[in-house]
């Protein structure tokens, strides 16, 4: 039986899968960010690398059918689906306390604190944050190298499906910049459908 998680607006949530389980990523009302994490828990610790992914790849974002990779370069995620128009980001960190200061707001949720919160409630603490793949983010670098963050064009109900390449902690966050366009007029939830192996 499959499992059904919901994450709240500006919140983030841990989970395990298996190998070859099915993970949905459901933006329900459009325009709203997901970042996602991937963890191997074992000795040693891996994690989901958005660098060794596109030095691997040789591209911004996976295609569908290629994968995401850990710091090993084993790969850890299969993209199977996007049902998304819109682009999606592997160059931009975790909105972080440090860019609400310079924005001028003190004490915002963000998803770097998420993530930490959320790997803390599995018993896990790292001493660095991993830079995410930004599901559904709308921030294409122009032809001179500009990178800007416009709001997405993710419609409502738009979603990608990727399947575990091996047994993985996985945390998602619904990102949490309300100041910015980057989620439309407001923060909203996101949900994750699991699916067994058949």
């Amino acid at each position: 039986m499959g499992r059904h998680i919901v994450v709240p607006p500006q919140s983030g949530r841990a989970f395990r899968v298996e190998k070859d389980e099915l993970i949905r990523i459901i933006d329900p009302r459009g325009q709203q960010v997901a970042d996602l994490w991937a963890f191997v828990t074992g000795d040693p610790l891996d994690w989901l690398s958005t660098s060794n992914t596109r030095d691997i790849i040789e591209r911004l974002f996976p295609a569908v059918g290629e994968h995401f990779y850990g710091t090993t370069g084993e790969p850890l995620l299969t993209l199977v689906a996007n049902n998304s128009p819109g682009p999606h980001d592997m160059l931009f960190p975790a909105c972080n306390a440090a860019l609400y200061r310079r924005a001028g707001f003190d004490e915002h949720p963000s998803c770097q604190d998420n993530l930490h919160k959320a790997l803390a409630a599995e018993g896990i603490a790292i001493p660095f944050t991993p830079d995410p793949v930004d599901f559904f983010q709308n921030s294409l670098p122009t032809a001179d190298g500009t990178l800007l963050v416009d709001a997405s064009i993710n419609p409502p109900g738009g979603s990608v499906t990727l399947r575990a390449e091996r047994d993985l902690l996985i945390v998602v966050t619904a990102c949490s910049v309300d100041h910015h366009p980057t989620n439309g007029d407001a923060c909203t939830e996101i949900e994750v459908e699991l699916t067994p192996a058949t």
